[in-house]
């Protein structure tokens, strides 16, 4: 099963409540200041069977990606269905690249993927609300948690493209971080005329 076989929803759409913790298409303000606007078009996901049959690509599965711990501030983000931008595609599609590249399988932090608005994590808000980000804190043995291991991961993942953004490792680190920025994904079939 691919993701290609979920329903995409309008955030638009969902319930006030969702829409309150979500914030589909809403500008909000990153650490340095800039104004990016939230995902809109999210991936419906029905149950955790689902979202572990779901594969993205070859070797990364939807739930690898938005394994969310307790740090979810509402329990409504808890519950089934899940909404996930759409944008999680391309970050499998980059991820599954420096899984090729590293020749080894490469592991997703429990908060290292998709974390909604209301994640305690994300303030201010990241590329990780835009599931544009994921937090890996082992490559195939190699734990992710010295200079030297981040250095040679970072290095690596900056290959995949000039828009690849991949954190340098400062003091206590214990994993690598990679983002493709404020990327949002409009599904061919949807359209971006606003809703009243």
């Amino acid at each position: 099963m691919s993701a290609f076989d979920l329903e995409v929803v309008d955030g638009l759409t969902l319930s006030a409540e969702l829409r309150a913790l979500l914030l589909p298409g809403e500008p909000v303000a990153d650490e340095e200041g800039k104004v990016h606007h939230l995902p809109r078009f999210f991936y419906a996901v029905p149950s955790w069977a689902k979202a572990h049959e779901t594969r993205l690509t070859p070797n990364f599965k939807l739930a690898e990606l938005m394994t969310v711990d307790c740090h979810e501030a509402e329990l409504l983000l808890r519950e089934f269905p899940r909404h996930v931008p759409c944008a999680v595609v391309l970050l499998a599609r980059y991820l599954e690249d420096l899984r090729r590249d590293a020749e080894t399988a490469v592991f997703v932090s429990a908060n290292g993927g998709y974390r909604s608005p209301a994640h305690t994590r994300n303030l201010p808000k990241s590329p990780h609300c835009w599931a544009a980000a994921a937090d890996i804190y082992r490559v195939g043995d190699t734990y992710l948690n010295d200079e030297k291991s981040i250095a040679k991961y970072r290095e690596m993942a900056e290959r995949l493209g000039p828009q690849v953004f991949v954190r340098p490792y400062t003091e206590g680190d214990d994993h690598l971080h990679l983002d493709l920025g404020y990327v949002t994904v409009t599904p061919r079939d949807c359209s971006e005329r606003q809703r009243i």
